[in-house]
């Protein structure tokens, strides 16, 4: 694949994408590289760029999310370790130990995901870890950004002794203060610091009787700032052993810089996996703010785009609130070039810019906003012709530079191309333009390149559909209101609406009648006749909707009715098997009450016996065969069951109680209205409703018209206030 030429870019509005990714980035690295990403020219390292993001964008939607990856960028300490006898400063050297510290995490992270996250695995397992540079500058450089004690045996002498220094100042100083202050030669305020040094606050007509240097006085001049002379010699002897901290810190430093010197290209290549990494997660983020994937990737030259959005339309629409219409473009061998005709503000030069700018996002490592069925390739160029292309400063016109441009494509354009062009022809005269356009076009089409144009030229569409791998697309137009619907139609080409629009639009319709007769009457004819075709088109769509939503209804009402049907057929069943039980039952009484009234007449047990016996009998041999095992383990069952009912019958009725207990209690915490006389009450149980005649005590006579019954208002509750 070749680069992508910067006016392409600029007239797809690549820019604007790499803006809004570099809005998506964490670091300031990251958001900088990310403005400057052009084309990837070599296929292989593409692929791994978009399968990276696309494994980053799996992350979202599971528990194993990322770790962090932010930085602060060590530009400027690489250039100075390139320089001998330069020296980091600390700030420096804390950056490098977190990027680090940073890489380490990633490597063992996706080391132990790696089957999740293979490509991002690759990339951080080909970084080799040394772990002794950040361990190398904690030994030196704790958490807070200190040199620590331990740094070497002379920094730790150094400071003790500073300590030591500092303690005998404080003593001395204390001692100095205690004795003026009992001389009342202090003022009220006692001490000061002045020069990040402890003065003692002397009063100005004392100032001669405190030994000791004199460091400044206040605005006023009632007050002399004095360092005690006991504390000037120890104050001394803390500046040299403060100068020989500094130095000793300096030559650690500098020690630490030569130790890590040698890893300069390790660490530029730690802070370009970084960075890389945060413009992964910047196109994942952006992918999945616009529902981007990463489609089939084929060999066969073949572009589908199945519900594709124009990203940028996308998420302004999405911010907005409003619907964004998906578009399906298919360009294959057998259909190289698509014609979209059809009436301005249609959606043409969306569905044009759609398609370039998903090609270029694609190609560049970023993931589109399409079906995942979707399937494309790669173009080695893309051309384009998008828009109004004066140019003052070069003389040209627009047609001008249309021929220019023209002129290009002509030298770049074969069967690797993807050509997109804006009002093909336009700009000159009509027949002549669109005669030099069809020349053009069959260029492009005897090159076998792939490419679609949108024109209002007649001889276009016509051409368009003469040429057997090529075909005419229209972009739909509501017939009645003269509206857009944004839906593109292969297969036939679209009316401009030029006499409608205008129509609709306040033109006189004998102005419009003029303007027809001017042109010839086979032109109006064959613009009529496609205008017809679209408008009949637009009624089958709209009568095809229609039929699609009364079948889906026809469906559902059709399950309804089966499931119903299924369930009144088990009702009728049980029924059937509930009256045929019951049918045996009574059968089986009437033969137990027959033998029981011809015992009660002749008193005889042995024929009751031996009737009763028959009975049992042939009732069992109606029974299923089964043995006592069986029998058993059926009874089992039914008390397993049973008990297990029973469980369950003791659970529902605790937890009755206990929501009954809840309820009376919300009850007894819930406010009681104030009754007034002839509010209309009824009784918390009951459901005659009446109306308070008197109230008494928390008493209350309650009229029900037929009587009236004296009761407590806690028994009351409102039906309606009396106005």
């Amino acid at each position: 694949m070749r680069n992508i030429h910067p006016k392409t870019l600029q007239d797809l509005e690549f820019p604007t994408v790499l803006t809004q990714i570099a809005a998506r980035c964490n670091t300031e690295l990251g958001k900088e590289k990310a403005l400057s990403i052009q084309p990837y020219r070599h296929k292989d390292e593409l692929m791994d760029v978009l399968g990276q993001t696309s494994e980053y964008l799996a992350s979202f939607s599971n528990d194993n999310r990322i770790p962090n990856h932010g930085f602060d960028h060590i530009n400027s300490e690489l250039g100075l370790l390139k320089i001998d006898n330069s020296t980091l400063e600390i700030s420096g050297f804390r950056k490098i130990g977190s990027i680090c510290k940073t890489v380490a995490i990633h490597h063992k992270f996706f080391k132990k995901f790696k089957e999740y996250y293979p490509l991002l695995f690759n990339k951080v397992d080909a970084l080799e870890l040394h772990p002794e540079i950040p361990d190398a500058i904690d030994d030196v450089i704790d958490k807070f950004g200190e040199i620590k004690d331990s740094a070497s045996d002379e920094l730790r002498y150094i400071r003790s002794q500073i300590n030591e220094v500092r303690s005998k100042i404080n003593q001395s100083f204390s001692a100095a203060l205690g004795r003026y202050q009992s001389s009342d030669f202090l003022d009220e305020i006692r001490e000061s610091v002045v020069e990040n040094r402890r003065v003692l606050a002397v009063k100005a007509m004392h100032r001669k009787k405190v030994k000791g240097t004199v460091m400044g006085t206040s605005k006023t001049g009632s007050i002399v700032y004095i360092v005690p002379e006991a504390t000037l010699a120890y104050t001394r002897e803390l500046s040299n052993l403060e100068f020989d901290e500094k130095e000793e810190v300096q030559r650690i430093l500098n020690k630490l810089t030569d130790q890590i010197r040698p890893y300069l290209e390790v660490m530029k290549a730690y802070q370009t996996y970084l960075a890389e990494t945060d413009i992964t997660a910047a196109k994942a983020r952006y992918a999945n703010e616009m529902n981007g994937l990463l489609p089939e990737i084929n060999e066969e030259r073949k572009m589908y785009l199945r519900d594709a959005f124009h990203p940028l339309l996308y998420l302004s629409n999405k911010r907005k609130n409003e619907k964004t219409w998906p578009q399906t473009i298919k360009l294959h061998r057998e259909n190289r070039i698509i014609v979209i005709s059809g009436p301005n503000a249609g959606g043409k030069s969306i569905t044009l810019k759609t398609i370039g700018l998903l090609q270029i996002m694609l190609q560049s490592g970023m993931l589109i906003p399409v079906h995942e069925r979707s399937s494309v390739c790669f173009f080695d160029k893309i051309l384009t012709d998008i828009g109004d292309n004066q140019s003052i400063e070069n003389h040209l016109s627009t047609y001008s530079y249309r021929l220019k441009n023209m002129n290009h494509f002509l030298k770049k354009c074969n069967d690797k191309t993807l050509f997109l062009i804006d009002e093909f022809g336009t700009g000159s005269d009509p027949e002549l333009g669109g005669a030099l356009a069809e020349a053009f076009l069959e260029v492009f089409y005897e090159r076998e390149a792939y490419g679609v144009i949108t024109t209002h030229y007649a001889n276009l569409k016509a051409l368009a559909n003469e040429l057997p791998h090529a075909t005419n697309a229209n972009m739909l137009f509501n017939s009645k209101t003269l509206e857009p619907t944004f839906q593109l139609v292969l297969g036939e080409a679209g009316s401009s609406f030029t006499f409608e629009v205008a129509q609709k639009n306040g033109i006189p319709y004998s102005l419009i009648n003029k303007a027809k007769k001017k042109i010839e009457r086979g032109k109006v004819r064959f613009d009529a006749t496609i205008a017809k075709l679209q408008k009949e088109r637009s009624k089958m769509v709209e009568t095809g909707s229609k039929l699609k939503e009364e079948e889906n209804k026809a469906r559902e009402e059709n399950e309804r009715l089966e499931q119903l049907n299924s369930k009144i057929k088990s009702k009728l069943e049980s029924y059937q098997e509930m009256y045929d039980h019951n049918q045996r039952m009574i059968q089986l009484g009437n033969k137990v009450n027959t033998a029981a009234e011809k015992y009660f007449m002749d008193k005889k047990k042995r024929p009751l016996i031996s009737e009763m016996l028959r009975i049992v009998e042939t009732e069992n041999s109606k029974r299923k065969k089964t043995t006592v095992k069986k029998a058993k383990a059926k009874q089992e069952e039914k008390k397993q069951v049973a008990e297990e009912l029973e469980q369950k019958i003791k659970k529902v009725r605790v937890e009755k109680k206990i929501q009954k207990k809840k309820e009376i209690q919300a009850e007894k915490n819930k406010p009681r209205p104030v009754f007034k006389i002839g509010d209309r009450v009824r009784l918390m149980d009951g459901k005659a409703v009446g109306s308070i005649d008197t109230l008494e005590k928390g008493k209350a006579v309650v009229n029900y018209g037929m009587f009236t019954t004296n009761v407590s208002v806690d028994q009351l509750e409102l039906v309606e206030a009396k106005k």
